[in-house]
């Protein structure tokens, strides 16, 4: 049963089990029970919407609130043709992989400060036959990014300090280095926030995930004009930025 697409699963509901499959159910249930695994890291994969990746232990589960919004194409907050996109701490590439196929004329970069996480993110990419159009680098946020593009997405390590000392078992499996957003959980959020304007195309667009640090975000940096579009979340975890509204940030946090 694993590997099966939603509709294919959905279409096989009624299906008896084989023995066999019996077996290997009540193996994953006992190691479940037994590690506090998530379950995507003991079947190696996860679905993100309509999409299937692999994952593992060197990145965290897909489940980015951005790929609402890319279902929806960014609209209405962008309307020009995309032809350049930047995933910032991409991961499994999950994010990277559904620009590139919601923008099927845009060439997408995707990195990562992880070469573990990098490695995952090639083989997703390879299984979506995306090598040509999306491009890995292992980057420090912008360090070592060049050009401009029409759209950044990024969903960066957000947990506050004090919620990374009480996570569940399962986040517990997952790599610090991709959860962990200092003691505020803004840390690499505000070093986003003082560089993107630069690497972004005029009218170009910054969209980051942040978790439920909106009200924080807002204390910190009460000049920036932020968006913050509906989700299955609400309106409080994902922020939209454009270009001429970052240039208005000039001082450092």
């Amino acid at each position: 049963m694993l590997g099966l697409s939603h509709e294919k699963l959905a279409r096989s509901g009624n299906r008896e089990l084989t023995s066999r499959e019996h077996r290997g159910l009540a193996r994953l249930v006992e190691e479940r029970v037994r590690t506090r695994k998530p379950l995507a890291y003991l079947i190696r994969e996860a679905w993100l919407g309509d999409y299937r990746f692999y994952v593992d232990e060197r990145v965290v589960v897909p489940r980015s609130l951005i790929a609402e919004l890319l279902r929806e194409r960014l609209e209405p907050w962008i309307s020009a043709p995309v032809r350049r996109g930047l995933d910032l701490c991409t991961g499994s590439g999950c994010l990277a992989i559904l620009l590139a196929l919601t923008f099927p004329r845009a060439a997408v970069d995707a990195s990562d400060i992880s070469r573990r996480a990098l490695a995952v993110a090639r083989k997703n990419i390879k299984n979506y036959r995306l090598s040509r159009r999306v491009k890995l680098m292992r980057t420090d946020l912008f360090s070592g990014i060049h050009g401009q593009y029409d759209v950044i997405v990024a969903n960066p390590p957000y947990v506050r300090a004090a919620a990374m000392r009480s996570l569940p078992p399962e986040h517990r499996h997952e790599p610090r280095l991709a959860l962990a957003g200092g003691p505020d959980g803004l840390k690499l959020v505000r070093r986003m926030l003082r560089d993107a304007a630069r690497f972004l195309e005029p009218e170009g667009l910054l969209v980051v995930e942040i978790g439920h640090n909106r009200a924080a975000l807002e204390r910190a940096l009460p000049r920036l004009p932020f968006v913050w579009p509906e989700t299955s979340a609400g309106y409080e975890c994902v922020f939209l930025l454009s270009r001429e509204g970052l240039l208005g940030y000039n001082k450092r946090p």
